[in-house]
């Protein structure tokens, strides 16, 4: 059975995350290893479902505060185990960035601030790269949402060791365009549907983004055509059209409204949803997250794209993603972190929770 060892320093665990397989639904071990960790600390409370636990000091102060981070990996792509460049300072492997450096710091944390100046909800969940049915953060929301309850979340997902705050909901429509079939050498007597596109994506070309100021942020929303399917056969006029749009919305916007905005943009037309997931808000004005960013320091900026901050929206609590490591090379063969960037975010949430 794997061991984790939470008495040594922060890279080191994180290259004992790293070399414990957990690719998506096989997250078993990896959990085992975590819940055994933390499970001889008394002060904390560690509570397990399925292969997501949930560690908390029950201190009974002021304000509580959660810090989240997934254990699971995608695939294996000939970057397993773990290699460390000492000359450079950089760790390679899968899960370097997204996101054990982060689980590494949580755990860290988790063991050794017995007395933090909030209480602190520690979360490690799986199935975060999969559908999201699997996703067990997302089970914890919504069967039991009290185990995540709080003033302010963090989410450790690679933000090159800085905060971004909140992030975008989505939203998938298709806009169906009909016509009428006919066979090809006689088009005229039919009514070619995709043809009829052009004045719906003039129509989105024309698109003027939205670009609200939220906690002194500007999100830049988006409205774009990512698909487009139709036609059945090489001589037949195709009688329908059906154009798939992606929507990014700024979180001041819930997913109703959101939707009611696309509905009205493509008035005229057949619209169906087809997917939605909510935005976060940032909550840069409550007392955790103004001390927290004045403990990280750095530029504040909006998260563009959407992560699971989102779910804490949903329930409430204000959410911002900081990590260590560059998302870009999130899912890359050549995943890497800078081990500077570990001990920052270590030393930057440690003062934070003792300040």
């Amino acid at each position: 059975m794997a061991t984790l060892d939470l008495t040594t320093d922060v890279v080191t665990l994180t290259r004992q995350l790293m070399d414990i397989d957990s690719v998506s639904l096989n997250e078993l071990e990896l959990a085992d290893a975590v819940e055994q960790a933390l499970s001889v600390y008394d002060h904390l409370v560690v509570e397990r479902r399925g292969n997501s636990i949930v560690a908390r000091t029950d201190l009974g102060l002021p304000e509580r505060v959660v810090i989240a981070g997934h254990l699971d990996t995608v695939p294996v792509n000939g970057n397993f185990p773990s290699r460390l460049d000492e000359a450079t300072g950089i760790l390679h492997g899968l899960g370097a960035c997204d996101m054990k450096s982060g689980d590494a710091v949580i755990l860290k944390l988790a063991a050794t601030l017995a007395t933090p100046n909030r209480d602190v909800t520690y979360v490690f969940y799986d199935a975060e790269e999969i559908e999201a049915v699997h996703n067990g953060l997302g089970k914890l929301a919504a069967s039991e949402p009290d185990l995540l309850a709080g003033d302010f979340a963090i989410l450790m997902e690679p933000s090159n060791a800085g905060v971004e705050a909140g992030c975008q909901g989505t939203l998938r429509v298709e806009v169906r365009i009909t016509g009428e079939r006919s066979h090809s050498a006689r088009s005229w007597r039919g009514v070619n549907a995709i043809h009829k596109t052009g004045e719906l994506l003039r129509r989105l070309e024309a698109y003027d983004p939205r670009k609200p100021i939220i906690d002194g942020l500007e999100y830049h929303e988006g409205l774009n055509a990512v698909f487009v399917s139709g036609g059945v056969a090489g001589n037949v006029i195709p009688d329908e059209c059906v154009v798939t749009v992606n929507y990014r919305f700024a979180p001041d916007r819930s997913e109703a409204e959101a939707l009611a905005f696309v509905t009205d943009f493509f008035e005229g037309y057949d619209v169906t949803l087809t997917d939605s997931a909510p935005g976060a808000l940032p909550g840069l004005d409550r007392p955790a997250a103004k001390a927290f960013i004045d403990a990280v320091g750095g530029e504040v900026g909006p998260k563009f794209g959407w992560t699971d901050v989102a779910r804490f929206t949903v329930l409430g609590i204000p959410a911002v993603n900081y990590g260590p490591g560059d998302p870009m090379y999130a899912h890359k063969a050549d995943e890497h972190v800078n081990i500077s960037e570990i001990i920052t975010c270590e030393q930057a949430l440690r003062d934070w929770l003792t300040a």
